[in-house]
This record gives C-alpha cells, sequence and structure tokens, in this order.
C-alpha cells in the first residue's frame, strides 16, 4: 500500500478510499471503469463527479453511503428532494422509526379532519405542517434502514441473492 495522504482538505470520495485502504493505482484497478488521473481529479476536486463514478466507487470500497452523499450534495434534483441519511445502528433505526410511527398515530385522526374538505384552511395549517414533519421523519428512517441494509450487505452479513428471493 503506498503511503497515506496528509492532506487536510480531504473530500468524501478521497476519504472513502483511504478508508477501504486502498491506494488511486489499486482504487482504479478494482473498479475499472475510472482511471487513476480521473480518481486524482475527482478525488481533489478538479473534475466534477457523475452519478455513474459514484456507483462504482460505492461498489469498490463498500460504501453506500457515497450514493446517498452524491444525491444530498451535488445533484441539483437531490439537493431539494432527497433526505440526508447518517449510517446507524439497526436498533437507534427501528427506535427512531417506532418513536416517528407512534407520533404520527397520536395525530391520524387529526390529519383526516385537516383534509377531509380537501382545502387546508390558515387554522389548520400548523398541525398540518406538524404531520408533514412527522411524515418526513418516517421517510428519513425508512432511508436510514435501506442505508443499513446496503452497507450490510456490502460488508458480506446479508446475502444479497437470498434478500432479493424474499423480496
Amino acid at each position: 500500500m503506498g503511503k497515506k495522504s496528509i492532506k487536510e482538505n480531504k473530500n468524501v470520495y478521497f476519504e472513502a478510499r483511504e478508508e477501504a485502504g486502498l491506494t488511486r493505482a489499486q482504487a482504479s484497478e478494482l473498479i475499472g471503469t475510472i482511471s487513476e488521473s480521473r480518481l486524482e481529479k475527482l478525488e481533489t476536486d478538479k473534475t466534477a463527479v457523475v452519478p455513474e463514478d459514484v456507483v462504482d466507487m460505492a461498489l469498490a470500497y463498500k460504501k453506500p453511503e457515497l450514493c446517498n452523499y452524491y444525491c444530498t450534495h451535488e445533484c441539483r434534483i437531490g439537493k431539494d428532494s432527497v433526505p440526508e441519511v447518517k449510517s446507524s445502528s439497526l436498533s437507534e433505526i427501528v427506535l427512531g422509526m417506532l418513536a416517528a410511527l407512534n407520533s404520527l398515530d397520536a395525530q391520524k385522526n387529526r390529519l383526516i379532519d385537516i383534509t377531509a374538505d380537501g382545502v387546508i384552511s390558515d387554522d389548520e395549517l400548523p398541525d398540518f405542517v406538524n404531520i408533514q414533519k412527522q411524515l418526513d421523519q418516517i421517510d428519513l428512517t425508512v432511508e436510514s434502514l435501506k442505508l443499513w441494509v446496503a452497507s450490510t450487505i456490502a460488508d458480506g452479513k446479508i446475502d444479497k441473492a437470498k434478500l432479493n428471493q424474499l423480496k
């Protein structure tokens, strides 16, 4: 393995490669679709990363969270529509999801009242916004669970073929 970089402002792709214990040459060979010189340009922000590069790096480095990072920080569409997901333990994800579902369960009758007439009035708006926030929290926990599954598959702790067969 080559020497470790002491560069301070490493981008997320640079850090992911280093965490995988790969030199640029090794990473380029493992990825197969990104040359060593292009990888250097991606890691030093001299050229823009494209989705295909991110998918290939995420697979090679066993870091599926790179895809979420790209979508939430670099993609024009994703910045506004994809929630940023941080890696969490399965128990944290499940407890967060249960808390969000319980909170929403308490508000479901209010949501019915608000939306029954097809109009959200000014006095209903604060409650509706609160319910939307609870739904966003559920969405975030679902995305966290998807990331956890992808990471667990990448680590070889879940058999992807068996999982897909059961779906």
